[in-house]
């Protein structure tokens, strides 16, 4: 077992025992028996597209739907312009 592969099982136990750490409104709770990091880190999602993923889940749970839809828009362009990069 690596270094860190101990550091991620820990920080996961952790977490799951203080619920205190996360935040508390709406818009972060989950509706099921999983957070949106548990999906984003089960798929290997990167920076940019976890974010997507966070963004869409709170749109509709905040006062301004729009703003969480333009905030996961926007890291998708980030997305597609680092790819476009990456491929040159």
């Amino acid at each position: 077992m690596k270094e860190w592969d101990w550091t991620i099982d820990e920080y996961n136990k952790h977490i799951k025992e203080d619920k205190g750490m996360r935040g508390t409104q709406i818009h972060y709770e989950a509706t099921g028996e999983y957070d949106i990091i548990d999906v984003c880190n089960h798929y290997k999602l990167n920076f940019n597209r976890g974010n997507v993923i966070k963004y869409i889940a709170r749109a509709g749970k905040k006062q301004d739907e729009l703003q969480d839809l333009y905030k996961a828009k926007d890291y998708i362009e980030r997305e597609i312009q680092y790819l476009k990069e990456l491929n040159k």
